[in-house]
C-alpha cells in the first residue's frame, strides 16, 4: 500500500503574463492553481505516493476550477476543506537576460486557507492516516491562527509517529523583514520536524546565529549540525544556487545526517520555468528518505529532480521517477519515440 504524503497549505491562483512580457504590457494572462503544498502533493504522487492537501479553498466556482486543477495533478481532496469566497492570488512576469522574474502577490489574507480556523481541519483523522506532513515557512508567515492551526496539527501528526518535514522558505517581504518576529515560530516548528529544509542563510538570518567563516560552505558545516543538535533533527538538506552571466543556473546540494555531510555534484542547466524548483528538491529529498536511499543517492536525485523542475512550464513538478534517475546519471536524448 502506497505511503499517504499530505502537505498543508494554502492554494494559490498563479496569473502569468505571457512570453516575456511587463504586466504594464500585457492584455492577457495565463492562470493556473499553485502553491508549495500543491507542488509537494503533486509531486511525491508522481513518486509513487497517495498525495494530499490539507487546506480551505473557496465554495465557489474558483474553488471548483481549484478542485478540478488538483485532481488532474493526482491530488486526493479528503484533507480539502471548502467555504468563505476569496482565494489567493500572484501575478507571475517572467524574466528576460539582466531583468529577474518578479511576483507580486494580491488578496492574500483575506483567502480561505487564511481566514481558516482549527474547525475547519479533522486533525485526528490527518493525524492518524498520515505517514509524513510537510511544512512551509511561507505558510508559518500568514497569520496567527494559520500559525496555530500548523503548530496543532504538526504534533499531532508527531504524536501519532508520523514524519514531519519543514521547509523554512524564509520569505522576508511576508514578515515585513522582521527576524525577530519569524524566530520563535521557526523554532517551534524544528522543535516538531525529523526532516528540515534550510541552509546557512535561515540559520544567521532567522534563527540569529553567528559565525566567523566567511564562504558559504563553511558557514554550511558550522552551523547546519549545531542546529541538528539544538532542536534533535535527523535530517537537514538544502541547496546553494548560482546564477552564470549566461542565465544558466548551477545547483548544489547538500544533506546532513547522522553528523555527516554529504553534497551532490553540481548541475549546469537551462532555465525555463523556475518557480516550483525548490519544492521538487523538497520532494526529491523526502522521496529518497522514505525509499531508503542513501544519503548520496538521496542529494543527488534531489538536485536531478529540481533541475527538470526548471524545464517544465508551471509551478508543479512533474518528473516520474524513471525521468529523475534518468536525468540524475546524466542520460538525454534527442526525441522519445
Amino acid at each position: 500500500m502506497a505511503k499517504k504524503i499530505i502537505a498543508f497549505g494554502e492554494v494559490m491562483m498563479r496569473l502569468t503574463v505571457p512570453g516575456y512580457e511587463l504586466l504594464t504590457q500585457a492584455n492577457a494572462l495565463q492562470y493556473s492553481f499553485s502553491g508549495t503544498g500543491v507542488n509537494v502533493a503533486s509531486a511525491m504522487t508522481k513518486l509513487g505516493y497517495d498525495g494530499y492537501l490539507a487546506t480551505k479553498i473557496p465554495d465557489n466556482p474558483l474553488g471548483d476550477a481549484a478542485i478540478s486543477f488538483l485532481q488532474r495533478l493526482g491530488i486526493q481532496k479528503d484533507f480539502i476543506s471548502r467555504g468563505d469566497k476569496y482565494i489567493g492570488m500572484f501575478f507571475l512576469e517572467n524574466g528576460f537576460a539582466q531583468r529577474p522574474s518578479r511576483v507580486t502577490y494580491t488578496n492574500r489574507l483575506e483567502s480561505s486557507f487564511n481566514t481558516a480556523n482549527v474547525a475547519d481541519y479533522d486533525m485526528d483523522e490527518i493525524a492518524e492516516k498520515a505517514d509524513m506532513i510537510h511544512f512551509c515557512g511561507i505558510t508559518l508567515a500568514m497569520t496567527d491562527q494559520v500559525r496555530e492551526n500548523m503548530k496543532l496539527l504538526a504534533k499531532k501528526v508527531k504524536e501519532k509517529g508520523g514524519i514531519v518535514c519543514f521547509d523554512c522558505n524564509y520569505r522576508p517581504s511576508l514578515w515585513e523583514g522582521s527576524y525577530a518576529q519569524a524566530k520563535p515560530h521557526y523554532e517551534d516548528m524544528l522543535a516538531i520536524a525529523d526532516i528540515v529544509l534550510m541552509n546557512e542563510k535561515d540559520a544567521m538570518f532567522v534563527l540569529g546565529m553567528e559565525t566567523a567563516k566567511t564562504t558559504k560552505e563553511e558557514q554550511l558545516k558550522e552551523l547546519i549540525p549545531m542546529v541538528a543538535e539544538k532542536f534533535n533533527i535527523k535530517t537537514v538538506a538544502g541547496t546553494h544556487r548560482k546564477i552564470n552571466s549566461d542565465n544558466t543556473h548551477v545547483l548544489r546540494g547538500y544533506m546532513y545526517k547522522n553528523n555527516t555531510f554529504v553534497f551532490s555534484e553540481n548541475r549546469s542547466f537551462s532555465v525555463y520555468d523556475r518557480i516550483g524548483s525548490g519544492d521538487a528538491f523538497a520532494s526529491g529529498v523526502l522521496h529518497g528518505e522514505l525509499a531508503g536511499f542513501s544519503e548520496k543517492k538521496t542529494v543527488e536525485f534531489a538536485v536531478a529532480s529540481g533541475m527538470l523542475a526548471c524545464t517544465i512550464s508551471g509551478d508543479t513538478p512533474m518528473s516520474t521517477e524513471a525521468e529523475i534517475m534518468s536525468a540524475m546519471i546524466g542520460t538525454t536524448a534527442d526525441i522519445k519515440r
